[in-house]
């Protein structure tokens, strides 16, 4: 059986006696996307720092690709590619530049480093921007360019931390246009975020952790069926009598629970087991003499999970 491209097993980091990161464990099949979510602090880039070889874990392994990933062990490191929250380039010096630069901290040289450094502009949408510098780059065209020198080695994992922070929304989507391409191409991917949509965009696995603990390590569909309530039905009364139907609607076929306004407001959300009851609700609502001015539906979030889970923010 080949073994999963990643593995982290029972990792552990403590910083001044603090556990940053308490016994996590999960891995990464080849081809896969692995989203790791947490509020800001959950111990994300930790465990980021740990799987990449820059940071070494108190307890615990990690093996990439079935070689353990150790102090020196530059062989295996070669295989990950890192986008890091903060900015890693020279503002001084041209995009190719910057990319020639990284090349040759992988080894690459001569025509195939200048080859490799035209593809990978090419992937982010900077080909035209080759001979410009970063410092006249927005914030997006940064963001893209630490990716195309994460890529240039092409390697089998790569892994994004937080790589839309201080980013506009024009720029969020050329990223995950250059991610999904990466996905189509087969390439493994761990994208770290607290920015839910763009997880549930982009993941095909994902771990949750909160305080260093690992909370949740299943893919996008088991994690939904963790709530009783897979959708919900939100609907704006016509007046006042919204009052007398709500113990009749918790009776309703489906229907797991109401988050009732408060007393001087006509919006009431259903909680469903499907979206597709929602019809039912509407229907009996009017029988009731309920007639709904507005209604929405909405399939349960990742946010609603972690609430769920943790019972805060996920941006806390």
């Amino acid at each position: 059986m080949t073994p999963p491209l990643l593995q982290a097993v029972d990792l552990s980091k403590s910083y001044a006696g603090r556990k940053a990161v308490d016994g996590i464990s999960f891995q990464l099949e080849a081809g896969q996307t692995l989203g790791l979510i947490g509020p800001n602090g959950a111990g994300k880039s930790t465990t980021v720092g740990m799987i990449c070889g820059l940071l070494a874990p108190d307890s615990g392994r990690i093996t990439i690709d079935g070689q353990t990933l150790a102090a020196g062990a530059s062989a295996v490191k070669q295989k990950i590619g890192l986008v890091p929250q903060d900015l890693a380039l020279i503002d001084d010096m041209s995009a190719t530049e910057n990319l020639k630069l990284f090349g040759a901290l992988y080894g690459l040289k001569g025509a195939p480093l200048k080859r490799r450094c035209d593809e990978v502009l090419a992937l982010v949408n900077l080909s035209e921007r080759a001979d410009d510098k970063p410092s006249t780059f927005s914030g997006g065209m940064k963001r893209r360019l630490n990716i195309a020198a994460a890529l240039l080695h092409d390697p089998q994992l790569l892994i994004l931390d937080e790589p839309t922070v201080g980013v506009d929304p024009q720029s969020r989507n050329a990223i995950f246009e250059t991610l999904e391409a990466q996905k189509r191409l087969g390439r493994s991917l761990i994208y770290t975020s607290h920015y839910m949509e763009e997880v549930e965009r982009l993941a095909d696995h994902i771990v949750i952790i909160d305080h260093g603990k690992l909370l949740a390590n299943e893919s996008p569909e088991a994690l939904h069926q963790r709530l009783p309530a897979q959708a919900a039905l939100t609907v704006t009364l016509c007046d006042s009598a919204k009052l007398s139907v709500l113990d009749g609607l918790r009776t309703l076929p489906g229907v797991t629970g109401i988050e009732a306004p408060a007393a001087d407001e006509l919006t009431l959300k259903v909680l469903l087991e499907d979206g597709a009851l929602a019809a039912n609700v509407i229907h009996w609502l009017v029988g009731q003499g309920c007639r709904p001015t507005h209604f929405a539906t909405a399939k349960t979030r990742l946010e609603d999970i972690f609430l769920t889970l943790t019972g805060r923010s996920l941006r806390d």
